[in-house]
């Protein structure tokens, strides 16, 4: 599916990408489905070499329990090891080829691991020598025939469509698009179709830049409405300018991009099988989080968000009474921000001003600022006013640790002048975050103040951990007693 140089049809064609069906089995779910089956195998392997190795010897049936224990840890041990090398992820699943010295290694020191926790634990009273050895050489066995099975089974479900990746956009030059054969969209992504966008032909190049820009932004907007999680590129490795060009298109974009290598490479490397190969491609953005890590920073968000609610809960109630007595206004001031990915919300805050500015110009707080109302100066200097932002968080438009969000106006502001500035949208925005606790909080008047924060900000996403969330709580909670730069 290729978008022309006429603009129309290209967002005729972004429509057609937008309307097409999901798959009916989202591939997100292979690795679970491989690994289960794949603990099944040795678990099924594991019992039937102590049934069968007892029977054969003439023994009554023996104990199930002690075979059960040691099937379990062996899928614990093996699976592990595995989902390490990328063994389960479904682009490596669909590929042909069945990863024979992969398996048969990683099974071999799984035993070995076994056999020694065996001696450590003195176990052999209930768990025959004989039943384990027979154990190790059938397990490998069930496992290749199963890593063979599943290949053929996803092989036939890719090239039906019934399972794939919607959560990958392909993004090229014509020729590099048209050169990539199905068996290459399989190497590449697992899929045998994706979502793809061919940018300009035009030679001229002011044309052909601004017709970029209107395909990239479509691209954008396409990403940012199905959730996708990847973006590679088909270009010319020699075309560097467009490389960098569509790169710095793309940096407001949270998601990994990858560059894929060109024709001229895959010939030199015989890519001819290239189904069956390793697929090289280059990183050029990576991703600030992947999914186990947001699911941790999600489940820290919501605990403590939830304790500190009813923690803070008589002080905001005190809060809202002592505004609503100290003049007219609702009690609950309400901004546009942008979030992760750049996706707007509404903040909540505790109304602090006797305006409400939400618009195209919005000026910030400064010292002895004429517009902050009495209580609302002992509330900004304890921070007290952010605490219904603990309802963003539980909504799930903000996290506790974070950038802070500024007001639509700063935010397009600050785009243009610094031109890292977008990458702060590569996580939620947070109450709190690395560059308050570093005193970069209050009004940035300068570009120097602002590029100070988001140079911090930046380190924050670049080196996330939960210790470092934990950190940073910690060490706000010491920057609100200071009250530095809080008016």
């Amino acid at each position: 599916m290729s978008i022309g140089s006429d603009i129309r049809d290209k967002l005729g064609q972004l429509e057609d990408f937008s309307s097409e069906p999901p798959a009916s089995f989202s591939s997100d779910a292979i690795p679970y489905l491989l690994s289960t089956a794949d603990a099944f195998i040795i678990l099924l392997s594991s019992l039937a070499g102590g049934i069968g190795y007892q029977l054969a010897m003439g023994n009554p049936m023996p104990d199930l329990l002690p075979h059960c224990a040691v099937g379990l840890l062996a899928s614990f041990i093996h699976i592990l090891r595995m989902s390490g090398s990328g063994y389960y992820d479904f682009p490596d699943s669909a590929k042909p080829r069945v990863e024979v010295g992969e398996i048969l290694v990683c099974w071999s020191t799984t035993g070995l691991l076994l056999a020694f926790f065996a001696f450590l634990l003195k176990v052999g009273v209930d768990y025959s020598r004989g039943a384990f050895v027979v154990f190790y050489f059938l397990a490998p066995i069930g496992l290749l025939a199963l890593r063979k099975l599943t290949k053929v089974a996803l092989a036939a479900a890719v090239t039906s469509g019934s399972v794939g990746r919607r959560d990958i956009v392909l993004i090229g030059d014509s020729s590099e698009i048209a050169a990539l054969e199905p068996r290459d969209l399989l190497a590449f992504f697992g899929a045998a179709e994706i979502n793809r966008f061919t940018l300009s032909r035009e030679d001229d190049p002011l044309i052909r830049s601004s017709t970029d820009i209107r395909i990239i932004n479509s691209v954008a907007n396409f990403v940012r409405r199905h959730n996708c999680r990847e973006i590679l590129l088909a270009l010319p490795w020699g075309d560097a300018g467009r490389i960098e060009f569509v790169r710095d298109q793309i940096k407001t974009l949270p998601v990994a991009a990858r560059l894929l290598p060109d024709m001229h490479v895959r010939s030199l490397t015989n890519f001819t099988s290239s189904a069956r190969q390793q697929v090289l491609a280059i990183e050029i953005q990576r991703a600030p989080l992947n999914g186990a890590q947001r699911l941790v920073k999600r489940i820290m968000d919501i605990a403590v968000a939830a304790l500190a609610l009813i923690f803070f809960l008589p002080v905001m109630a005190l809060t809202a009474i002592a505004i609503k007595l100290d003049g007219p206004g609702p009690v609950i001031f309400r901004q546009s921000r942008k979030g992760f990915n750049g996706r707007q919300f509404v903040i909540f805050k505790f109304r602090t001003m006797t305006v409400q500015e939400n618009g195209a110009a919005v000026a910030q707080a400064m010292r002895d600022d004429p517009r902050v109302t009495a209580i609302g100066r002992l509330l900004r200097s304890a921070s007290i006013d952010e605490l219904p932002q603990l309802l963003n968080v539980l909504k799930g438009d903000m996290s506790l640790i974070g950038p802070r969000p500024h007001a639509l106006a700063h935010d397009n502001y600050f785009e243009n002048i610094l031109s890292d500035y977008a990458f702060r949208h590569h996580v939620k925005p947070g109450m709190t975050g690395w560059a308050q606790c570093n005193g970069a909080r209050g009004a940035t008047p300068s570009i120097e103040q602002i590029s100070e924060r988001v140079k911090l900000d930046l380190w924050y996403i670049n080196n996330w951990s939960l210790w470092l969330d934990i950190q940073i709580l910690i060490k706000t909670f010491f920057e609100v007693l200071r009250k530095r730069n809080a008016y």
